[in-house]
């Protein structure tokens, strides 16, 4: 049950805030006139929540208090928690029939990377367990995790002295709702890559919402261990994984889309029966995860595959100066243009902060992602492929290589699969 928790208290709030917005709306206006009002719930896939309220700086005061309240002092009324179940199950329901395979790919390459532990532990929540949502669950949840040490307070555009003296007020001292006793059970495990395949054999053919049917595709998600956000190969790793780029085959844009990245001019220009091919990387307090996720017609998966293995294989090889400053440059400006945004800017700094107790500024690291070298790019990657790899297939998998080939392909020179030979057909 604990391992899906967190989904379902996310959920959850969803939920409840819908029905607290209308009291919070009604109060801030009351308080003052406020520019904008909004209360929100964003996670990352498996590691923190955030509470965000966006509104005059004059009413700094009023906000903190409402941002302690809420995240205090849930009510969770038997009718929200029913409420909860149903929302979870429409969920479940609508994640089996969105065309999209993304999340579910995501969830299968962590299981599949990270066996039986930590990230690798299911995010949505079983069918079995909907039943099992109640308020001591999401107590026992809230009493174990939502602790002084685990929580941050951030504000941008305010005056640091003045949201030290609102946190003080409303948050240094306050008693949650589920009790003050203290922690008892906190999940401290630490990441353990393990490798591995997790494969779904399902009929793509029926996902179209419209009148335009869309291909029956097989999808396939092949990732290695990287490295953690607090290591220094962090950087390298962003920008590899810059390097690599990709989308998908009808994807409009120029050089700011990443259409000179390796997986659009060696994958995607040159084989248009490849649907997509995108890679992802996926960084952790202790753990990492660069994945190339890739689709295509069923009876092509095993050269889809191959071609994926051979780019692995590729990282470690010589880099090019042009192609490296270009990623170099892309991370650059898509870092700071993402900065531009204020709600981006505390988000940034609530997650640094939580993660490492400090904050490295956009200069400091536009300097580290400028100080990457070829060497440090190929460093890395055969560090990498050194390790086991993790799979991830859904769709119809009958031309899917064994697990054994593809782990065999990545240890290789070239990325190739091993031939295999049938007598009859």
């Amino acid at each position: 049950m604990k391992r899906s928790i967190l989904a379902e208290l996310l959920t959850f709030w969803k939920n409840w805030h819908f029905r607290l917005l209308l009291d919070l709306t009604a109060k801030m206006k009351f308080c003052l006139l406020w520019k904008s009002t909004g209360v929100s719930v964003t996670a990352r896939p498996q590691d923190t929540t955030m509470y965000a309220v966006s509104a005059d700086s004059k009413g700094l005061d009023t906000v903190v208090g409402l941002l302690a309240e809420v995240t205090l002092h849930p009510r969770l009324t038997d009718e929200e928690i029913e409420m909860t179940r149903m929302a979870v199950q429409f969920e479940l329901e609508d994640l089996n029939m969105r065309p999209d395979p993304e999340p579910l790919l995501t969830e299968m390459i962590h299981e599949a990377a990270y066996r039986g532990n930590t990230v690798g532990l299911h995010r949505f929540c079983p069918i079995e367990n909907i039943p099992k949502i109640n308020q001591e669950v999401l107590h026992s949840y809230l009493r174990n995790y939502y602790t002084p040490d685990r929580m941050v307070l951030a504000g941008v555009g305010v005056e640091h002295e003045h949201l030290v003296e609102c946190a003080k007020k409303y948050l240094l001292g306050a008693q949650p709702a589920w009790g003050s006793a203290g922690a008892v059970d906190v999940d401290r495990s630490v990441a353990q890559y393990t490798g591995g395949i997790v494969k779904l054999e399902r009929d793509m053919s029926n996902v179209s919402l419209g009148p335009t049917p869309i291909p029956e595709l097989t999808h396939i998600m092949v990732g290695l261990e990287s490295c953690s956000f607090l290591e220094e190969d962090f950087i390298p790793f962003a920008v590899l994984n810059m390097m690599m780029g990709g989308g998908g085959s009808f994807s409009a844009g120029g050089p700011g889309k990443g259409m000179f990245s390796r997986l659009y001019l060696n994958v995607l220009n040159r084989h248009h029966w490849m649907y997509n091919a995108t890679s992802y990387h996926h960084s952790y307090e202790d753990t990492g995860l660069l994945c190339i996720h890739a689709s295509a017609d069923p009876r092509q998966v095993r050269e889809m595959v191959e071609i994926i293995t051979k780019e692995f294989i590729l990282m470690g090889g010589t880099v090019d100066t042009v192609e490296l400053e270009r990623a170099k440059t892309q991370l650059m400006s898509m870092l700071m243009m993402n900065l531009e945004s204020r709600p981006v800017i505390f988000e940034d700094v609530g997650r640094q902060v939580l993660a490492t107790q400090s904050r490295k500024l956009p200069q400091e690291l536009c300097m580290l992602i400028r100080n990457v070298k070829p060497d440090d790019i190929r460093r890395v990657a055969s560090k990498m492929l050194r390790g086991k790899p993790a799979v991830a297939a859904l769709g119809d998998l009958t031309n899917l290589p064994t697990y054994e080939h593809i782990q065999v392909a990545l240890s290789s020179r070239d990325g190739r699969l091993p031939r295999t030979y049938r007598l009859f057909r």
